[in-house]
C-alpha cells in the first residue's frame, strides 16, 4: 500500500505543470545607530549578526535573497541606503559577510528603503517579497502606510513582512502596516528566540512556492514520536531548568570520529531547553550562556529512545547598576562597565546584566577619567545585585570674553581639566578635554583645574567637585578679537608690540591669505603683512581690548 502511493504520489509531481520556483525576497536591514542599543545585556547588531548568519543555513536551494540596508555609512542622512547583494541564487554566505561589517551610525528611512527594494525586484511585473527589519521608527519623513498601499495597488502580487526588532507594541503599530496593507505580517521580536522565529518563518521557509500537485490517495503515515532529543540546563547543580530563557543557545552538531563537531551545526534553538527530532547517529551539543559561557555535551540518538543531553553552567547572574554616589537610585547611562571572568570580558553601560562562571569576578567601571575596580564573589545558581560607586562630578563649559562681558558661543573651544598641582617644569597633567561652549566633562572628585584655550587667548579657573554633584563653570578669557584684512598680500602674522630684551617680538599667530581673525589677551600688536613678488612687506598696528572686537586694514 505504501509502495504504491509514494509511486501515485511521484506521478502527481512529475504531470504537475509548474515546478518549484523561487520567489524572489530582498532582506532591508535597520543598521541606524540605535542598533547599538542593548537586549539583555546584547547589542542589537550583534544579535542580529548572530541571528541572520543562523537563520541563512537553513535557507532552501535556489532561494533567490538580496540584502539592502540603511543607516550604516553617513550620520543625519536619509539618503544612506545601499543594495549590499542583489537578489540572487546562493547569496546566504555574501549578506552574512555584509551583515558581519555593519557599523551603525545613520538615520531610519525605512519607507524609501522598501521603495527601492520593491523597485529592484521588479514588483510590477513580478511575484516580490520585501522583508524589513527594523528597530525604530521613520525619521526621514515619510508614511509607510501610504507607501505599502501605493506598492500593493501597483504591485503584481508584492507583499512586506516587517518584524519590529525592540520596538514598544505602541510603535510596533506604527510601522505594521507596511505589512498589513501588503497582505504580509508583522513580527513583535523582542529578543534573539523571537527574531530567531520571525527571520525562520520569513526568509528561511517563505520564499519557496509550493509545487503544485494533483489530488492523489497517499496511505495515512505510520504514526511517529514528537520528539527523540529533549535538551535541559541549569545554572546549578540541582538548580531548576532554565526553560524559555532565550539567553541559552543551543547548536547541534554531528560528531567526527574523533569526538569532536564535524562541519556546520544542523539546528540551532535560543532556548534553555527544547525538544527535537534527529536521525539516529551520535552528536554534540555547543551550548552557550549569554555567548560568555560555552559547555559542549555529547549525546547519542537511537531507535525507541529519547536523548536527553544536559548542561550546568555552573554559574551565576549578576546585575551591576553603576553609581555615581550610593545613594542614586537608577545607574548611570554613561558609565563604562566591564565585568571580567577568567580570560574573559564584556563591557555594557549602565545597568548591565551577565551571566558568569561561579567564583571571582572583577568589575572595572569608568565615567570619563574617573576609574574604579572592584572583585567579588559570585555562586552558582544566585542573582546578585551589585552597586558598583564610580565617584564622578560633571562640570558644564561656560566661558566669556571679560568679566561682565559677552559669553563665548562656539566650538572652536578647547576646555581641558588638568590637576592642580604643578609639576617641576611648570606644567599639569592632564585629566579631561572637551570642545565647546556649554559641553560637558566628567571629572573625579577633589582639587582641579578647568582652562579654556580660544585663538591666542586661554583663562583658567580652580574648581572641586563632590561625587554626582554637576557644577557650571566660567572660564573668563580676558580676550579680544582682532580681525585683519589685507587686500593683496599673502601670509598675514601677528605679534606683541613689546620688544622682548634681545629686541624680538612674540609671534601670537598666522595665516596665509588675504583675512585673519584672532582671539587675542588685551594688548597693542603689530600686524605684518607680505606680499608675492618684490612688493616690500608692509605693518599695521592694532590694539585689542577685552570683550570688544578690533578690525584693521593693513594696504
Amino acid at each position: 500500500m505504501r509502495l504504491k502511493a509514494a509511486f501515485l504520489l511521484l506521478a502527481g509531481l512529475l504531470a504537475a505543470t509548474e515546478t518549484i520556483a523561487a520567489d524572489k525576497t530582498m532582506i532591508v536591514l535597520d543598521a541606524s545607530g540605535s542598533m547599538w542599543g542593548q537586549i539583555d545585556g546584547r547589542t542589537k547588531i550583534d544579535i542580529a549578526r548572530e541571528t541572520l548568519g543562523t537563520v541563512l543555513k537553513s535557507v532552501p536551494v535556489g532561494t533567490e535573497l538580496g540584502l539592502m540596508v540603511y543607516g550604516h555609512r553617513e550620520k543625519g542622512s536619509c539618503s544612506d541606503i545601499e543594495l549590499a547583494v542583489p537578489p540572487g541564487a546562493g547569496t546566504e554566505g555574501a549578506i552574512t559577510s555584509f551583515v558581519n561589517g555593519i557599523n551603525p551610525k545613520g538615520k531610519t528611512p525605512l519607507s524609501q528603503s522598501v521603495e527601492q527594494a520593491a523597485d529592484i525586484l521588479k514588483y510590477t511585473e513580478e511575484k516580490a517579497t520585501v522583508v524589513l527589519v527594523t528597530d525604530g521608527l521613520e525619521t526621514c519623513e515619510a508614511d509607510p502606510c501610504a507607501l505599502a498601499s501605493a506598492l500593493e495597488k501597483k504591485g503584481v502580487d508584492f507583499t512586506t513582512h516587517v518584524v519590529g526588532f525592540g520596538l514598544t507594541e505602541e510603535e510596533g503599530k506604527q510601522v505594521a502596516c507596511l505589512a498589513e496593507n501588503t497582505g504580509g505580517k508583522y513580527f513583535q521580536a523582542s529578543d534573539a528566540a523571537q527574531l530567531v522565529a520571525a527571520l525562520t518563518e520569513t526568509v528561511a521557509e517563505a520564499p519557496m512556492a509550493k509545487p503544485k500537485q494533483e489530488e492523489v490517495a497517499v496511505a495515512e503515515p505510520e504514526p511517529q514520536p514528537e520528539f527523540n532529543t529533549q535538551t535541559d540546563s541549569v545554572l546549578s547543580e540541582g538548580g531548576p531548568s532554565l526553560g524559555d530563557n532565550n539567553d541559552v543557545h543551543w547548536l547541534i552538531y554531528k560528531a567526527g570520529a574523533d569526538g569532536k563537531p564535524e562541519g556546520d551545526s544542523i539546528d540551532t534553538m535560543y532556548k534553555g531547553a527544547y525538544s527535537g527530532t534527529y536521525p539516529p547517529g551520535k552528536y554534540i551539543a555547543v551550548v552557550a550562556l549569554q555567548s560568555a559561557i560555552t559547555r559542549e555535551v555529547a549525546f547519542e540518538v537511537k531507535d525507541g529512545e529519547i536523548a536527553k543531553p544536559f548542561v550546568n553552567f555552573d554559574a551565576g547572574l549578576l546585575v551591576v547598576t553603576p553609581k555615581r554616589t550610593p545613594q542614586d537610585t537608577e545607574g548611570d547611562g554613561e558609565a563604562a562597565v566591564q565585568i571580567v571572568f577568567g580570560s574573559d570580558s564584556t563591557t555594557g553601560y549602565g545597568t548591565t546584566k551577565q551571566y558568569v562562571p561561579a567564583g571571582e569576578v572583577t568589575l572595572n567601571g569608568t565615567i570619563g577619567p574617573t576609574k574604579v575596580s572592584e572583585t567579588i564573589a559570585v555562586k552558582a545558581g544566585e542573582t546578585l545585585q551589585h552597586d558598583l560607586v564610580i565617584g564622578s562630578g560633571t562640570v558644564l563649559n561656560k566661558a566669556v570674553y571679560a568679566e561682565g562681558g559677552p559669553a563665548v558661543d562656539s566650538g572652536e573651544v578647547f576646555f581641558e581639566v588638568v590637576e592642580a598641582k604643578k609639576a617641576i617644569d611648570g606644567t599639569r597633567k592632564s585629566v579631561a578635554y572637551n570642545y565647546g561652549t556649554g559641553t560637558k566633562i566628567d571629572v573625579p572628585t577633589g582639587d582641579l583645574v578647568l582652562t579654556a584655550k580660544l585663538g591666542s587667548a586661554t583663562g583658567e579657573v580652580p574648581i572641586s567637585l563632590k561625587a554626582g554633584e554637576m557644577k557650571e563653570v566660567v572660564v573668563n578669557l580676558n580676550a579680544g578679537v582682532l580681525a585683519i584684512s589685507a587686500p593683496g598680500g599673502n601670509f598675514i602674522e601677528i605679534l606683541s608690540a613689546t620688544k622682548d630684551i634681545q629686541g624680538n617680538q612674540k609671534s601670537m599667530s598666522y595665516n596665509y591669505g588675504t583675512e585673519w581673525q584672532d582671539t587675542l589677551p588685551p594688548g597693542d600688536y603689530v600686524v605684518r603683512v607680505k606680499y608675492e613678488g618684490d612688493t616690500a612687506p608692509k605693518e599695521g598696528k592694532a590694539t585689542v581690548k577685552a570683550g570688544e572686537r578690533a578690525e584693521i586694514t593693513v594696504q
